[in-house]
């Protein structure tokens, strides 16, 4: 079995807007209302809000492809709220649920905590569905601690976690 990360390139909107929203519909579809699942899933629009990061370059964006079959995508940048500003911020992590539960998550995770750390960050912040515990086991297994920082996200409570990168 192969595995690979590759820095995103333009061109790879698609892929991105698929992983997205597979992901979405997958993990949120008991969280956020119906209408707003909807609204997210919208593969047209997820792609070109993808192509508009792509072509900005406003976020470093990874693919993990198992086989030469992207599986599992990451995006970080700076924290994009100023009251973070010394921090990198975990926009996306996402993986197609046919093979999450295999490691392949984790491997992804390590791969972007070490950019972040390379790129001269202490510490990573990430926002998570209060009510995704799936996706809060897997930050808090990877050290992320949660703070007590919330914000109303679709409609839903998103925690803040934190994740002090000069432990590691």
């Amino acid at each position: 079995m192969k595995i690979e990360i590759r820095r995103a390139k333009f061109g790879d909107e698609k892929i991105f807007a698929y992983i997205q929203t597979e992901s979405w519909r997958s993990a949120f579809a008991d969280i956020i209302s119906a209408e707003d699942m909807e609204r997210c899933t919208d593969i047209a629009k997820v792609e070109a809000m993808y192509e508009n990061v792509l072509k900005s370059g406003y976020a470093e964006m990874s693919i993990l492809e198992i086989n030469d079959k992207p599986h599992c995508i990451a995006a970080w940048s700076k924290a994009r709220n100023p009251q973070f500003s010394d921090c990198a911020e975990l926009i996306c992590i996402h993986s197609l649920s046919k093979n999450q539960g295999k490691g392949y998550g984790s491997i992804m995770m390590n791969h972007i905590i070490d950019e972040i750390k390379n790129s001269g960050y202490n510490s990573v912040l990430l926002w998570v569905f209060e009510k995704n515990t799936r996706a809060r086991s897997f930050y808090e297994k990877h050290g992320f601690e949660l703070t007590d920082n919330k914000q109303i996200s679709y409609d839903a409570v998103e925690v803040m976690y934190r994740k002090d990168l000069c432990r590691d």
